[in-house]
């Protein structure tokens, strides 16, 4: 099997190590273990929790406790809609192994997360993409959408909130995707990874999950939970799908680390101290991105309505990946060149980390784009 190269996982590990001010960065500021610790609010319980943990195999779908955990970020699922799985990318990865056959056709709403094109591709599929606009605030147009699909059609896959943009699609325009794909009875998998930081209300945006029963919702720990660290992700939907899931899991990989397992129950058991903190990480950074993006007269963007990314457009005559390298060389600070994304002249920004490294980096993005001009 031959498959293209992960053009922004290839840009993040040359670069995310090395970088000063990495403004790249996807996650809400990551939580120490003692961080999670105190926000449980049971250090010392939780402590002894771990102690008496067996370093073996743990259920192969994920403990019990977990899965109910997992299922109450839903409104009709439950327990046994729930597979535990080695983040969102793993989750990604199994559905597409599962679904997707030489042959197939597959509609993919890019620009997204690479996997959801490419590993169709590398699967002999048809793939189709629905490119986004600007102009059209990053949202898909449904009409075109319906039109890509056809009788024949096995899958339509859409992220959202939208990585890298971070628009963010309704509870009409989700039920409006269910439509279009039951008229021709294809799956949906919505990669939902950055789901619970809408920039409004409680954050959380309606599931696919919860709207259509060919609908397949991935998610993880990694970005609104702070915790990329354990590895840890899902995948919610049918029970007969799970099932088939888990035939393809048996040859890839078996259970979660159980001190993984345990510390995510601790952190969904607390998602609410958690997610508040989430909160006030990406509303009070995305405040200080929107006023810098203001102020600036070769800077523009769509302002995201959830997530924790944001695209840039700029107006210097250089490439991504040249404007990336030199602004890295001279700087220190980080972005993810728009071309990874098949972007061109724009970059991503991740705006979720520490707010003073996100006040520096624009500061000195600033500097640079004044000695472009």
């Amino acid at each position: 099997m031959r498959i293209s190269e992960f053009a922004v996982e290839q840009w993040m590990n040359e670069y995310e190590e090395t970088c000063r001010y990495n403004l790249a960065e996807t996650c809400v500021r990551s939580l120490t273990t003692g961080e999670l610790l105190d926000l449980s609010g049971r250090r010392e319980e939780v402590l002894t929790e771990l102690a008496a943990t067996p370093l073996t195999y743990g259920p192969i779908a994920g403990s019990p406790r977990l899965r109910t955990l997992v299922a109450g970020l839903y409104s009709t699922q439950g327990p046994d809609n729930v597979l535990i799985t080695h983040g969102a990318i793993g989750a990604n990865a199994l559905v597409h192994a599962t679904l997707v056959a030489p042959g197939d056709h597959v509609v993919a709403v890019v620009p997204t997360y690479q996997q959801h094109y490419s590993i169709p591709d590398s699967y002999g599929a048809r793939v189709d993409r629905l490119p986004l606009r600007e102009d059209h605030d990053w949202l898909p147009d449904l009409d075109a959408l319906d039109r890509l699909v056809t009788p024949d059609t096995q899958l339509i896959a859409v992220s959202n909130p939208n990585n890298p943009t971070g628009a963010l699609i309704d509870e009409a325009g989700l039920t409006r995707i269910a439509e279009i794909a039951r008229r021709v009875g294809a799956w949906v998998l919505c990669d939902e990874v950055y789901r619970g930081v809408d920039q409004h209300g409680h954050g959380f945006t309606t599931s696919i999950a919860d709207l259509y029963a060919r609908g397949i919702s991935t998610g993880s720990m990694s970005k609104p939970y702070s915790l990329a660290g354990l590895r840890l992700g899902w995948i919610v939907g049918p029970t007969e799908l799970l099932a088939d899931v888990a035939t393809h899991r048996d040859y890839t990989t078996i259970s979660v680390g159980r001190i993984d397992d345990l510390l995510a129950c601790v952190a969904l058991e607390n998602k609410d101290a958690i997610l508040a903190r989430s909160h006030r990480i990406t509303r009070t950074n995305l405040a200080i991105l929107d006023e810098w993006v203001s102020g600036r007269d070769d800077i523009s963007y769509v302002r995201p309505a959830s997530g924790t990314t944001a695209l840039l457009r700029y107006t210097a005559p250089i490439g991504s990946y040249d404007f990336c390298t030199r602004l890295l060389k001279d700087t220190g600070v980080m972005f993810t060149p728009g071309a990874a994304f098949d972007i061109e002249h724009t970059v991503r920004i991740g705006f979720a980390d520490d707010t003073e490294t996100l006040r520096t980096g624009l500061r000195l993005v600033g500097r640079f784009l004044d000695q472009l001009d």
